[in-house]
């Protein structure tokens, strides 16, 4: 349920030397999950995770994010809850330990941009078009993006789940410097 997160996490793929690369600011930024339960709204955070993220607006052709994400990270607030999404039915982090998120391109779209890639959870791939917002002031980049997924499409969640939605909505929110 909570393997959006995965996603997103950067790890950067190589780039010629005049693609912007930035340097997360991770005091600033966060990697997070929406969903309901029961009726009920559950955000969560994911607390161990990494980007790495090279992009130039009018360079995107050597744009490249990356994210790798720490599933045993996640929590809600609610040890129940918590223990349902790290259990074997759920994320699986015995077993998976990360969430991973790698483009293969990044385009700019009339909204912001799109980061397409591979979305890896539970053992599972997927291709996915991650929207994002971005805005650049001098050398800091804030960039924004939610993305729906079917937990299902990766194998999370078992029966004894009913009460769970079946989509988790990513929510994040990345701060970061340009790297020198």
């Amino acid at each position: 349920m909570l393997r959006y997160a995965f996603l997103l996490p950067l790890a950067l793929a190589a780039a010629p030397a005049s693609a912007q690369s930035w340097q997360v600011d991770r005091a600033d930024s966060s990697v997070g999950f929406e969903t309901t339960v029961s009726g009920g709204a559950v955000t969560g955070e994911f607390s161990d995770w990494t980007a790495e993220i090279v992009l130039d607006p009018a360079d995107l052709e050597n744009a490249s994010i990356s994210a790798r994400v720490l599933t045993s990270s996640g929590t809600t607030g609610n040890g129940q809850m918590d223990s349902s999404m790290l259990s074997d039915s759920g994320l699986n982090p015995s077993e998976y330990e990360a969430a991973t998120f790698v483009s293969e391109d990044v385009r700019a779209t009339d909204e912001g941009y799109e980061a397409h890639g591979t979305l890896a959870m539970a053992g599972t791939e997927r291709d996915i078009v991650l929207p994002f917002t971005l805005a650049i002031d001098g050398g800091r980049a804030v960039a924004d993006s939610r993305y729906t997924l079917a937990r299902a499409d990766y194998g999370v969640g078992s029966s004894s789940w009913g009460s769970a939605a079946a989509e988790v909505t990513l929510v994040l929110h990345i701060e970061a410097d340009a790297a020198e």
